[in-house]
């Protein structure tokens, strides 16, 4: 009786203490490299900024050019009165003509609309950048949080095996009369108890998925493979590369565009001007003519007109250059935070596996032994075996909680700047 009741016991004990510092490795085809290509390749968001680049660049082509001429036709001096009243050819001031009009928009006008369209491919282009960097983050921080569900549910497996020893321990203490019947449920409850974590584990499970396949399409439904990411944390080339994170380099062609808005405002006060050249044809008996007319705009009243849209465009380049640095700000506080919460979560990854989890085995191995002696309650086993699954799964949610941090870290201020 005794040989039966502690070979279980030792069991009980192996199950539990192995595995504490040791993770499963778990069977996979999507590794977080080709979650990150798939991402890139095929997200709907960056193939909509590959078609506003190609806009912007199709747009910018007749930037410079000029307006398209005009084809004028219509009668001239048409007879209404008199004895030669509704015909064409027969008052002599009379005359059909056929012309063509060109408008001359001036030189500063339509080099600022060039500089308007240049800096608008290279604004589209920025924005491609940074949505390039939330895409890949976003995909990288759905892949972490996919694989960390898959390693719970890995340690659910041992729990379960683990909760199946225990119940052999217990129902050989009751049937040797070193424990009361009572104590047979404990390990069904116990069980029960892990079922409920399971069903969130499931939900969280599908959440995960779902934040994945938003990114890559179906090839989320892979299960995670590999381990999780060690991106070097520099804070001191972090804080040096600060001002090349895409969204604060976007803000070098959008300022470039409105510099340039600037300039197509000021040439308002610069006179376009227009060429009209007409031939005009009359009766047999009359020479046709040909007439030449130029035209210029007249910016008389700059105050009331041109002024106002100049301020405005320049009050715009001034909101991006507060804009801008209001965001570097923000980013530089962000990657402050981030970087704490990082050497945070580092030390309480190394607190839990170099001491809490070691300890919470040690505590559960004392407690299994002086339960099989007949000198503890099941109740003092049962609360240390929650409080090791407790801090393995705390570990997981702590190595997770790292990498995310790291993650933030490598796309905004490390990756972006190479």
């Amino acid at each position: 009786m005794n040989s039966k009741c502690y070979c279980p016991g030792r069991s009980l004990v192996a199950g539990l203490v192995a595995g504490v510092l040791a993770w499963p490795s778990l069977a996979g085809a999507l590794t977080l490299d080709e979650a990150l290509r798939l991402a890139q390749t095929g997200a709907p968001s960056l193939a909509a900024q590959d078609a506003k680049i190609q806009a912007a660049s199709s747009a910018a082509i007749p930037a410079g050019e000029l307006p398209d001429p005009k084809l004028l036709l219509g009668v001239q001096n048409y007879p209404i009165g008199g004895p030669d009243r509704g015909t064409l050819d027969q008052d002599f001031m009379t005359m059909q003509m056929v012309g063509v009009r060109q408008e001359m928009p001036n030189s500063a006008k339509r080099k600022a609309r060039v500089e308007v369209a240049a800096a608008a491919v290279e604004r589209a282009a920025a924005e491609r950048q940074v949505e390039q960097l939330n895409v890949r983050q976003a995909t990288a921080l759905a892949w972490i949080g996919s694989y960390s569900v898959e390693r719970k549910d890995a340690l659910f497996q041992g729990f379960y095996q683990e909760n199946r020893l225990l119940d052999e321990v217990v129902r050989a203490q009751v049937a040797g009369g070193r424990a009361q019947p009572a104590d047979a449920l404990t390990p069904r409850q116990e069980a029960a108890q892990l079922e409920e974590r399971e069903d969130e584990l499931t939900r969280q499970r599908a959440q995960a998925q779902a934040a994945l396949k938003r990114w890559i399409g179906v090839a989320a439904n892979q299960p995670p493979t590999g381990r999780l990411p060690e991106w070097p944390v520099d804070p001191a080339g972090y804080a040096h590369r600060l001002q090349h994170h895409p969204e604060l380099a976007a803000f070098a062609p959008m300022t470039r565009e409105a510099q340039a808005r600037v300039h197509e405002a000021e040439a308002q006060k610069h006179s376009d001007w227009s060429w009209e050249l007409d031939y005009q044809r009359r009766g047999r008996e009359f020479g046709d003519m040909v007439s030449v007319q130029f035209s210029w705009d007249l910016p008389l009243f700059p105050g009331s007109r041109q002024n106002p849209t100049i301020a405005a465009r320049q009050a715009e380049l001034s909101q991006l250059e507060a804009e801008r640095e209001a965001l570097s700000r923000e980013h530089a506080q962000q990657l402050q935070d981030q970087l704490a919460d990082y050497r945070r979560l580092d030390r309480a990854v190394r607190r839990n596996q170099d001491s809490l989890l070691p300890l919470a085995g040690e505590k559960v191995r004392l407690s299994l032994a002086s339960y099989r002696a007949g000198k503890g309650e099941l109740t003092a086993l049962v609360a240390a075996r929650r409080e090791l699954i407790d801090a393995r799964l705390k570990q997981i949610d702590l190595e997770e909680q790292r990498a995310l941090t790291g993650a933030r870290l490598y796309f905004a201020y490390g990756e972006s700047a190479q």
